[in-house]
């Protein structure tokens, strides 16, 4: 389908410029990564959640807990138990006991204990000391609960500006929201195995809808952190030439006809990719989504689209 949408838009570009070109081949096109590329500088944003990291083996109590999110964690447990822990459960920590392995290096089997207090082992091929240096240790489809609760401290009844139209409903179904308008934050729980936290919020309108994000919280490596999600201050106040109209599309995810390269960035993100072209008068641009969506622009300025 990509295949047929690609050779679309080819065409309604070449038709488009066939009576303004002079006959100089195009310049190269332009990546996604060329696209995104900017001068980097760490936010307010960024920073916020930076302290939140989770916990060294030598630090976990008795009585730590992890969130299950997969009933596959079975698969991934020592064999031998009476009852295996389930979606939605937790597990609790007991102790570590390092074992003798095949390679002559210890293992190092962590001890809980499911909902009905049956324990439940999983084991890590490497020494207790070694786990210890790890930024984090991976228990297979479970979230670390001590980052949710820190991340939860740190936000719950905050108001913050949404950066991404997004939303998804308690079920984790996808949701068509808005984006560069306030929200509260009414709940931080457990997420899932790639995005350990989901935040519950409202906007703050009249009618107040709630929704849910997901997000990394942890994880220097993150793509879904705090900083991709929120800001701290209201964007508006940051492009006091764009008019409320204009605005008004790009918090829906919307452009129209004479919106800016920089408008249509702001309502639709950085596109897959750039495809400049000069004519005899002009500078024709026709800039490509993975979702179909096109843009054509004259001199910076939108002639043309598919949304």
């Amino acid at each position: 389908m990509m295949k047929g949408i690609s050779l679309l838009v080819s065409t309604i570009l070449m038709l488009s410029m066939s009576g303004c070109f002079t006959g100089i081949e195009s310049t190269p096109k332009i990546t996604a990564d060329e696209v995104k590329r900017q001068q980097v500088t760490v936010s307010e944003e960024e920073r916020f959640l930076n302290r939140i990291t989770p916990q060294q083996l030598s630090k976990w109590e008795r009585g730590k807990q992890f969130y299950v999110t997969d009933d596959k964690i079975s698969l991934a447990l020592e064999p031998g138990s009476t009852s295996y822990p389930k979606a939605g459960e937790y597990i609790i920590y007991q102790s570590f006991n390092e074992i003798p392995s095949m390679t002559g290096k210890p293992d190092t089997e962590l001890i809980f204990l499911d909902r009905n207090n049956d324990e439940v082992r999983y084991r890590i091929s490497a020494s207790a000391d070694d786990l210890d240096k790890r930024r984090k240790i991976e228990i297979p489809f479970t979230v670390e609960t001590s980052i949710v609760d820190d991340v939860r401290k740190a936000l719950l009844g905050n108001t913050y500006y949404i950066r991404t139209s997004t939303w998804f409903d308690d079920n984790g179904a996808a949701l068509r929201g808005e984006k560069f308008i306030p929200v509260k934050i009414l709940d931080v729980v457990p997420g899932n195995t790639v995005y350990p936290v989901k935040i519950q919020f409202s906007t703050t309108s009249e009618t107040p809808q709630q929704a849910y994000l997901y997000m990394s919280a942890g994880d220097p490596k993150g793509t879904r952190d705090f900083a991709s999600l929120f800001y701290f201050e209201n964007p508006r106040n940051r492009y006091p030439n764009i008019t409320d109209d204009t605005w008004a599309n790009i918090i829906r995810g919307k452009v129209a006809l004479y919106m800016t390269r920089e408008e249509c960035r702001l309502a639709l993100g950085s596109p897959t990719a750039i495809d400049r072209r000069p004519g005899i008068s002009t500078m024709r641009e026709l800039w490509t989504y993975e979702n179909g969506i096109y843009l054509i622009f004259d001199d910076g300025i939108l002639q043309s689209f598919r949304n």
